[in-house]
């Protein structure tokens, strides 16, 4: 067989047996009472987390919270009314005295009214205003529910993500266990042959044991990262889809960070929602001012009362009387001991607050961006040294293991050259699975991370 050809069969026994150590299960942690028969995709466990996410829970119902101050503020644009009312029963005994004799009478009467009155604001300066400040503190609210959302999908995307790598850490280190299990039997052979020495059996052990102490390491990380992803989605599915080795995860577009970069300063959630504030901050300071105007009223009042007889005059007349009455009423503030003044005071500095806020928010958008941008490119060609590394590794590992036969290479280089190999298999496993985090970040930093970014990933993924 020619070199070449030595070589070309070397590369495909490496292929097969990365693609033997990677799994597509996870393993069963916390009982077998499972929901799922099959393994769950990164969509399927994305609706439980909408579900069951408390946090998420928690955003939502400071959304619905928040949409109500919209009606109570258009209720100062609005009229008012009220109808109040009395019934009354009155006993009373009175004495007539004369000169000789003394009179008492004892009389009843009862007396009832009711009264309906309007109040319509004409001119109210301050609850105009105040209705435009709701506008804005719900548009807030809707920003910090975006980005709730974008949330949700980055913690559980990572969680996900985390339990797959901690799952196929365990298959690596099994596969170098096998590995080294082998090398040790060969070099067990040897010795008890006359041609190895006891310390290539002890180099092996060695071996064996540091994969066995890292597997033992991964199986404990797999149970905390189930915990995680438990903690967002209730119970977590026995089994996740994994990403297919083949996939090519795809560069940014555009491929211009700056472009990113402006992008996350104007629609990031994380930018919306200051931006709001400081529109409801200088509504603020208008409301406020407008308390020194006068303020414009309709005031209209309809009403009934009744009295029956009298209580100290033998009389049966009784009254019923109707009333009505419309008009305006005009209020003028003349001094309200300095409050107007400090709340207006205090209203500017809360905007100029929220504008500093707003431009920290500006920065952090775009620092995000330029990481997350950055992270992708970075991530794509570690990916590309790490499949050659692993490619280079594996052949390494099969040229070691033809040399020791004819005496060139020792036991040690062997397992030195395996344990190069399944540490890139790691770290390449790990790689592929960050550079696609970061890809979501970058949609988050822009404000367009949503479900049918999932979708994307989840066509990357096989049960």
């Amino acid at each position: 067989m020619s070199p070449n050809n030595n070589q070309q069969s070397v590369h495909t026994a490496s292929i097969c047996s990365f693609t033997q150590f990677k799994r597509i299960t996870v393993i069963v942690i916390l009982g077998t009472n499972s929901l799922f028969a099959q393994a769950a995709d990164l969509i399927e466990v994305y609706r439980l987390a909408q579900t069951n996410d408390p946090t998420f829970d928690s955003a939502r119902y400071a959304l619905q919270a928040a949409e109500q101050k919209l009606p109570q503020a258009r209720a100062g644009l609005l009229p008012v009314i009220n109808i109040n009312g009395n019934d009354n029963a009155n006993h009373a005994s009175t004495e007539y005295s004369a000169a000789t004799s003394t009179t008492q009478v004892k009389r009843s009467t009862q007396s009832w009214a009711w009264n309906l009155q309007l109040t319509q604001p004409l001119f109210r300066l301050q609850n105009y205003v105040a209705y435009q400040q709701s506008e804005y503190l719900v548009a807030q609210a809707h920003a910090l529910y975006t980005q709730a959302e974008q949330d949700l999908i980055l913690r559980l995307t990572q969680a996900y993500f985390d339990v797959l790598v901690a799952d196929e850490t365990i298959a690596v280190a099994e596969s170098q266990m096998n590995a080294a299990t082998e090398q040790m039997g060969q070099a067990q052979a040897g010795f008890e042959h006359g041609t190895n020495a006891i310390t290539d059996v002890h180099e092996a052990k060695a071996r064996i044991d540091l994969a066995r102490a890292q597997k033992l390491a991964a199986l404990n990380d797999l149970e905390a990262k189930r915990a995680e992803l438990e903690k967002i989605v209730g119970e977590a599915p026995e089994a996740l889809a994994s990403l297919k080795e083949t996939e090519i995860i795809p560069k940014p577009q555009p491929e211009d960070v700056n472009a990113w970069i402006d992008q996350a300063r104007i629609n990031n959630p994380a930018v919306l929602a200051p931006e709001a504030v400081v529109k409801a901050s200088e509504s603020e300071v208008n409301r406020n001012r407008a308390e020194y105007l006068p303020t414009v009223d309709i005031v209209a009042s309809y009403g009934q009362n009744y009295t029956s007889n009298n209580l100290t005059l033998p009389s049966d007349y009784s009254t019923n009387a109707t009333t009505s009455s419309a008009g305006v009423q005009v209020t003028v503030p003349l001094f309200a001991g300095g409050s107007t003044n400090s709340k207006v005071i205090e209203a500017i500095a809360n905007k100029n607050k929220a504008q500093a806020q707003l431009e920290t928010a500006k920065r952090q958008a775009a620092t995000d961006a330029r990481q997350a941008y950055s992270g992708i490119i970075n991530g794509l060609a570690q990916i590309e040294a790490l499949e050659s590394a692993v490619d280079s590794s594996a052949i390494a590992v099969e040229g070691n293991k033809q040399g020791y036969k004819y005496g060139i290479h020792i036991n040690i280089d062997i397992l030195n050259a395996q344990r190069q190999l399944y540490s890139a298999k790691r770290d390449l496993i790990k790689a592929r699975y960050d550079t696609l985090i970061q890809g979501l970040k970058l949609k988050a930093a822009v404000g367009t991370l949503g479900e049918a970014d999932l979708n994307s990933i989840n066509q990357l993924l096989i049960k």
